[in-house]
């Protein structure tokens, strides 16, 4: 078929109510071919755990790609459950029948499924696939491993309110192939919500730069807007922001149906396409849709109490929703002023390049999906969710009115990545969400294990008086024994990790499994195949572990666009609403969970005021995600003193002493957060302010233990402090605040890193048994200007989880390899550091599966400047670690300089006094190539300010690469130049053969312990870097650096050999030539390990290693 004919199926299928006849054509198309095989299951058929979601399911038929299995299914739910309800039920459900737990007894691959709510003209298409892991048997025979993975599910949202832009985008090339059978990865790609998010992304962009640019014209052509705008600070950059960021919040809302509700009409009942209906004029006349529609939805309806919601300009209801989000940016004047920005900007019939009709903000956003719930790892809808502020904000963030041009032409540039290096200024980078999901997850883990295991412990000797009158009498001649007494259970790390990892794929079982032991212990049944996975611990303490996280204090002090604590609240509902199943409590609900959440354990600090209100806007959205009847919903909660704009890494002097104050201050707050009336707010907000401006002697600078004294007063600290912090290098760093940073932080050294000082905050910022979890880049496990963090994180870390994610490209803009740091204060076990790598993101719980090793922190103590190597395992990093236990370095005996940066209007082809060597030119051992030359006046000029290198320079000298798979060097007995890319080495002792030390730097196991040590900060193509003051601090045995002039000749007599085959043209080509080149390498190696004193087990270790 057609594009046309492909278009029109998915319309007529996607865009009505769910219709059986409907969705069979548009499957049978769709694949081309599927075999009939149809049942229909209800009733006894369905598991008891999955009778309150589920009402029946039938089977349309099976369809293979010749590899895999895929079955189409129709599940119509129960009538009281929406297709936005138990997302995570109805996932389980379909996993179980994959598994082959019911339906049929075979297992298969994956379902393509139809989720139909009886009451909704809305439906859910789902591609639900499993991720089977296998395992050999003791006959070798593979099979299904048992565990908890569970399926994964992508979803369109269609039906009746829906359009199908998005599913015609994606589907119609599957659909219009009549010639090609899809295959599941195929069906799989056109399930991509990136592609969706990213080319979404691209039109809200140029909707923000057609709004800041008519909200220029018309501040120009009003004097009175241009006034107040001014006197109120203002600008057309953030109005536009702030602007779209509303009405995308109300698109997000009007799918709940909450908009344009009539009187006596139910909540819900609401048009889904509310917005459009205002531009029609179905509410109501106009002349100017900002002026006069717009901005009375949001200043008045929206923002003011009213009896029973209803608001008479547009003759229907609309819900007071609170918060701050719909008040006016800074307070403007938006009675007195008319901003007449043109209707078209909202509406047109103007005709995109794709073919749509209309450019307008309505427009563009009317063609997409809008869903309210955040993708999780296993859920994912292909539609717009809020975690889209997230990534417009990473866009957006270095956008000031001051740069705006400049960022226009950073988009009109031909060149790739401008716009990247523009936005690249702020190190601003959007966490994906798997990372955050980890993070999110590890944080809790940490915390729970902690809580639950750190409480006092008493200790009395067997045969103590006090015990002997309970029966406790110590006999004579026994040993002494001692018993131990904890006030808190032990509940093992494992125990916890199943909680988090797996508690929400099994709570459908669990319910049904108490269910069950009760009526065997009732008698009323004899036996079950229903049993409890989670563990009794965690069963019978659900309700301490409830209120541990009920409990917890978490922080982000680099907040950007709320990603973190949006993630630790729903891990955090998540595990409650587990627990509730254990706590016989069905009246808990997840939206009490949240608003608790959000009053009493999120906190968040960011510079920019853009990402705070980001940051709430994702907050509020989440609150109501999970109700569909306002009702159940209070007024979104004032998040001012919760999400705060300032520095983070700053702070004021200030009087803790004054109690009265921060007693006055905690109450004041707790009031403003839920307070509804405008002029109570403003008048609790007022004297909280002036509170503050008490406490801190009028500094106006944001301060943890001021704006959030609550947490200091009750806790001592954060028990979480969870970010990606910006990366910014000290270079880019305001001078002014380069000098203060100085003077408060002990990382302030050298050439640091904005991330560095965040690290040393957070560890000011956690309580005593606290935990910092942080992304970042690599360089602070290796760079010698983060050695005070190291010594820092050494000496303030009990256990410590870092995980190297180096070969994987995490952020896109950022060319950067980052690593996941896990460091806790708790002591309930020796210190311990785990250091491991990841390839693969779904890898990240699976530690068995990853190249690591555990060591104490003094171990880091022995490697030069206290390195932390991160992608070694545990038998090379305790064979480097003896290496560096009773040796030397190679600095005691070498030299190494980087060579000139000779700008090149100085170089010539032609013969003069100096030749120039580069990298390029020279390989392991071989002669240097003829290249250009300086001049000796140009020569001075370029090294005028080194007197001491231009010395070295013209010494015999080794010449290294800077960049190579492995260490390259050979020797230059002309005097040549290096040029940058090259460093240059001369000996420190008259006695030691540069051939000697040359043998010593191209041998295996120089380039083993490098690898080792500093693989983290490799380059692309497997390239590593190699650094002046790395390659100094490899190891030097006493026995080599001791050497005599007899060992020295052994070596250098085959040095001289492997020059003297280099010296011929052809070697490289020669088969002869190279198998003697080996071997003679081979022959250096042998004679080095001796040197070292190697065994043949640590020989082995180099010889294998992936080098």
């Amino acid at each position: 078929m057609d594009k046309k004919q492909a278009q029109e199926i998915i319309r007529n299928t996607f865009e009505n109510p769910f219709n059986p006849d409907r969705f069979y054509n548009f499957i049978k198309n769709l694949l081309n071919q599927i075999q009939e095989d149809s049942f229909t299951y209800y009733g006894k058929f369905i598991p008891d755990s999955y009778k309150p979601f589920i009402s029946k399911y039938t089977r349309i038929g099976k369809y293979s790609d010749g590899e895999n299995r895929i079955d189409i299914l129709t599940v119509y739910l129960s009538k009281h459950t929406s297709i936005d309800r138990a997302r995570s039920s109805q996932r389980n459900f379909i996993a179980g029948y994959l598994q082959g737990k019911y339906g049929s007894s075979s297992e298969k691959d994956a379902a393509l499924v139809a989720f139909v709510s009886p009451d909704e003209a809305d439906w859910r298409f789902s591609l639900v696939k499993m991720d089977y892991k296998f395992e050999q048997t003791k006959s070798g025979k593979m099979k299904v491993k048992e565990d908890f993975t569970p399926a994964r599910r992508w979803s369109f949202l269609v039906g009746a309110n829906e359009k199908s832009h998005t599913a015609q985008s994606r589907l119609v090339g599957i659909l219009a192939n009549d010639q090609q059978n899809p295959t599941l990865e195929e069906i799989e790609n056109a399930f991509d919500i990136e592609t969706v998010t990213k080319e979404f992304f691209l039109k809200y962009r140029d909707l923000f730069i057609r709004t800041k640019e008519e909200l220029d014209r018309v501040v120009k052509k009003d004097s009175t807007i241009k006034e107040d705008f001014e006197a109120k600070g203002v600008d057309t950059v953030n109005f536009a922001k702030k602007l779209l960021g509303q009405i995308v919040f109300l698109y997000f809302l009007q799918k709940k149906g909450w908009f344009g509700v009539k009187r006596g009409q139910p909540w819900g009942s609401g048009s889904k396409h509310f917005l459009r209906e205002l531009f029609t004029k179905r509410h109501g006349d106009y002349k100017n849709f900002f002026n006069e529609i717009l901005e009375p939805l949001f200043y008045e309806a929206l923002r003011l109490e009213r009896q029973d919601d209803y608001y008479s300009r547009f003759d229907c209801r609309i819900p007071f929703l609170n918060g701050g989000l719909f008040d006016p940016i800074n307070d403007y004047d938006w009675i007195d002023t008319d901003i007449l920005l043109p209707n078209d900007l909202f509406s047109n019939g103007q005709k995109t390049k794709e073919g749509d009709t209309g450019t307008g903000i309505l427009d563009v956003f009317d063609r997409y999906n809008f869903t309210v719930k955040e993708d999780e790892p296993l859920e994912k809808e292909v539609a717009i969710d809020p975690e889209l502020l997230g990534k417009a904000y990473e866009k957006f963030n270095a956008i000031r009115p001051d740069n705006f041009e400049e960022y226009k032409k950073s988009l009109k540039s031909s060149k790739k990545g401008d716009e990247t290096k523009f936005n690249k200024q702020y190190g601003v980078y959007y966490t994906p969400r798997v990372i955050v999901h980890y993070m999110s997850q590890q944080s809790l883990i940490n915390y729970l294990y902690t809580e639950l295991n750190s409480g006092p412990v008493s200790y009395e000797k067997l045969g103590d008086p006090q015990l002997n009158m309970l029966g406790n009498k110590g006999e004579k001649g026994q040993l002494d024994l001692t018993i131990e007494h904890k006030s808190t259970p032990s509940i093992s790390k494992e125990d916890i990790e199943a909680l988090i990892h797996v508690g929400e794929h099994v709570s459908e079982n669990e319910e049904i499994a108490l269910i069950k032991e009760k009526s065997i212990k009732d008698g009323k049944q004899v036996s079950s195949v229903y049993k409890l996975k989670l563990p009794e611990s965690i069963r019978q303490n659900a309700s301490l572990i409830d209120r541990k996280l009920e409990e917890i204090t978490v922080c982000d002090p680099a907040v950007g666009s709320g990603a973190f604590p949006v993630g630790m609240m729903s891990e955090i509902e998540r595990a409650r609403n587990v627990l509730s199943i254990f706590l016989n409590d069905n009246s808990r609900t997840a939206y009490e969970f949240k608003r608790r959440c959000i009053e009493h354990s999120l906190y968040g600090v960011d510079i920019d005021p853009g990402a705070v209100e980001i940051t709430k806007l994702r907050l509020w959205l989440s609150l109501v995600v999970d109700e569909d009847d306002i009702k159940n919903i209070k007024p979104l909660p004032n998040l001012d003193y919760k999400v705060v704009c300032g520095n983070s890494l700053m702070g004021v002097e200030k009087n803790l002493l004054n109690k009265h104050l921060f007693i006055k201050l905690e109450e004041l707050k707790s009031l403003y957060f839920n307070e509804t009336n405008i002029k109570k707010k403003q008048n609790y907000k007022n004297e909280i302010d002036k509170l503050i401006h008490d406490i801190t002697n009028g500094h106006e600078q944001f301060d943890f233990e001021i704006y959030f004294s609550e947490v200091f007063h009750n806790k001592g600290g954060f028990d979480v402090v969870i970010a990606n912090p910006p990366y910014v290098r000290v270079d880019d760093i305001d001078k002014k605040q380069r000098k203060e940073f100085k003077n408060i932080y002990h990382s302030a050294k050298g050439k640091y890193d904005l991330y560095y000082l965040f690290f040393e905050k957070a560890f000011n910022l956690i309580n005593k048994t606290g935990c910092c979890v942080f992304i970042s880049p690599n360089k602070f496990c290796a760079a010698d200007s983060a050695l005070e963090l190291r010594k820092l994180i050494f000496r303030k870390t009990h256990s410590a989880e870092i995980i190297s994610t180096s070969k994987i490209k995490i952020f896109e803009a950022a060319a950067n390899y980052p690593v996941i740091s896990i460091l806790s204060k708790n002591n309930l076990a020796m210190p311990c550091f785990l250091v491991r790598q990841v390839k693969d993101l779904e890898l990240l719980n699976r530690k068995e599966q990853s190249k690591h090793f555990t060591t104490s922190p003094k171990s880091f103590l022995n490697f030069p400047s206290n390195i932390i190597p991160i992608n070694i395992n545990q038998i090379s990093f305790d064979f480097v670690e003896k290496l560096y236990s009773n040796s030397f370095l190679l600095s005691d005996i070498l030299s190494i300089s980087e060579g000139l940066r000779i700008p090149s209007k100085y170089e010539s082809e032609e013969k003069q006094d100096h030749e120039i060597v580069k990298q390029y030119q020279f390989s392991r051992y071989s002669q240097i190539t003829p290249g250009t030359f300086i001049s000796s006046s140009n020569l001075k000029k370029v090294i005028s300010d080194n007197a001491q290198r231009s010395i070295k320079i013209f010494m015999e000298k080794i010449v290294i690469a800077e960049d190579a798979l492995s260490i390259s060097a050979t020797i230059d007995l002309q005097h040549r130049i290096p040029q940058g890319g090259v460093y240059f080495a001369v000996s420190k002792n008259p006695h030691i053969s540069l051939k000697y030390i040359l043998a010593l730097i191209n041998s295996k196991l120089f380039s083993y312990v490098y690898e080792m040590l500093y693989s983290g900060m490799h380059m692309g193509g497997g390239y590593l870097r190699y650094r002046t003051k790395f390659l100094e601090a490899l190891p030097l045995s006493a026995k080599a650096k001791n050497v005599d002039t007899v060992k020295q000749k052994e070596l250098v007599v085959l040095v001289d050999k492997f020059l003297s085959i280099s010296k011929d043209e052809n070697y490289l080509d020669n088969p002869t030539k190279q198998a003697k080149v080996k071997e003679l390498e081979k022959q250096i190696d042998q004679m080095v390990y001796k040197l070292y004193e190697l065994t043949d087990e640590e020989i082995g270790i180099i010889e294998n290693s992936e080098n």
